[in-house]
């Protein structure tokens, strides 16, 4: 059987190395973004990659009614067999600013938290109907911390974390598996747009190939690289005033 897998935010260097990934596998690809012209250079290659179809959408998840739409629409031609929720956006608090933009705050809520937390909802009840079923998540190590200069992307992605390991707790008796990745740095240019050091940065290939494998597992939850799994664990073991005095060190200068 040839798998049908859905990436949403496969124009993202992450998404589209993800969308390579199964193209390999020789997957049918139903490919989600807002760039229309990197979304036809994205299926030309998932093509040329090995997939056996490719079909794209040009979608705001902004809209998340419209973007509900959508996927009922898509799954007309049949239930998915993956879904990677790959979209996000990234954002720190402006340089002088007290506080982070309120426009800026309910943007990444809707596309980091909300759209995906919304359609992977009406996506898991399809696949629940069908028995079978993987929902990816792609999360971030900074759901882990309150980070003082990225208030609203730490938040939206520490929703997305929550309700990834609720929503895995719900399906998994239909069989349907949840996977939540959350990583480190990776090396895109949203990434180097972000001041200060970025250790351990893994490139958007070998992360791709990480979660591929996580997900054909199901596993519940990967951490990468490892040690993020540490200050995870150290953040939750630091006394209040000592973890908030890292945190506000770790502000870029300025902000």
């Amino acid at each position: 059987m040839i798998p049908r897998v859905l990436i949403i935010g496969a124009t993202g260097e992450l998404g589209g190395a993800i969308a390579l990934g199964y193209a390999r596998g020789g997957a049918n690809l139903v490919l989600w973004g807002r760039d229309v012209e990197r979304l036809g250079r994205i299926a030309s290659a998932c093509e040329a990659a090995g997939a056996r179809h490719v079909q794209t959408r040009s979608i705001d998840l902004t809209g998340v009614d419209a973007a509900l739409i959508a996927l009922a629409d898509e799954c007309e031609a049949g239930c998915f067999d993956t879904a990677v929720f790959a979209a996000g956006l990234g954002d720190i608090r402006e340089r002088g600013w007290v506080a982070e933009d309120g426009a800026t705050v309910a943007r990444l809520g809707l596309v980091n938290f909300i759209a995906p937390a919304a359609l992977a909802s009406a996506l898991g009840a399809r696949m629940a109907a069908q028995g079978r079923g993987s929902l990816v998540f792609i999360g971030s190590a900074a759901a882990f911390h309150a980070l003082p200069f990225a208030t609203a992307y730490a938040a939206s992605k520490a929703g997305l974390a929550r309700f990834a390991d609720a929503l895995r707790i719900n399906l998994r008796p239909h069989g349907v598996r949840v996977t939540l990745v959350s990583p480190g740095f990776i090396d895109t240019a949203a990434a180097h747009r972000v001041p200060g050091p970025k250790p351990l940065m893994l490139s958007p290939d070998n992360a791709a190939a990480h979660i591929i494998k996580a997900a054909a597992n199901g596993r519940a939850h990967l951490v990468m690289p490892w040690p993020f799994a540490i200050l995870r664990l150290l953040d939750r073991l630091m006394p209040r005033f000592l973890r908030d005095r890292l945190l506000r060190s770790l502000t870029p200068p300025g902000r």
